[in-house]
């Protein structure tokens, strides 16, 4: 039987929403299931709270709120906080991003969501 997890996705404004919304919708309240987008990549892939057998979805409730809200104003943001803390070397590709997010342009926080859905647990990410 597929267990599945539902996401409010009126309640998903901010990456840091996301990250309360996955973590107590799978494991609980105050429960974890990643806080970066690396972590969120690995809790995917198995265990963290997720069968076993991988037999589970993930269903995204009103992911419309959310696709508008974690769009590129959100973007820039997490982008502006990832250029504070990368690494030097890092820094053209993730100020080029960043600019582009500000432009309205790339990649949204909530496209990189849900490629790492396609990617680490393919079929499992229901938008609703």
């Amino acid at each position: 039987m597929t267990t599945t997890y539902v996401l409010d996705g009126s309640r998903i404004e901010t990456l840091e929403d996301f990250w309360r919304i996955i973590g107590e919708a799978v494991n609980g309240p105050g429960g974890y299931f990643g806080q970066n987008l690396d972590a969120f990549a690995d809790c995917l892939s198995g265990g963290f709270g997720t069968p076993d057998d991988d037999d589970f979805a993930v269903e995204w409730r009103d992911h419309q709120a959310s696709r508008t809200l974690l769009g590129h104003p959100e973007t820039a943001r997490q982008l502006a906080i990832r250029l504070a803390r990368c690494h030097p070397t890092n820094r053209p590709r993730v100020g080029a991003d960043l600019a582009a997010a500000r432009q309205g342009q790339g990649p949204t926080v909530f496209d990189w969501l849900v490629e790492i859905f396609e990617d680490r647990a393919p079929g499992t990410l229901r938008l609703r």
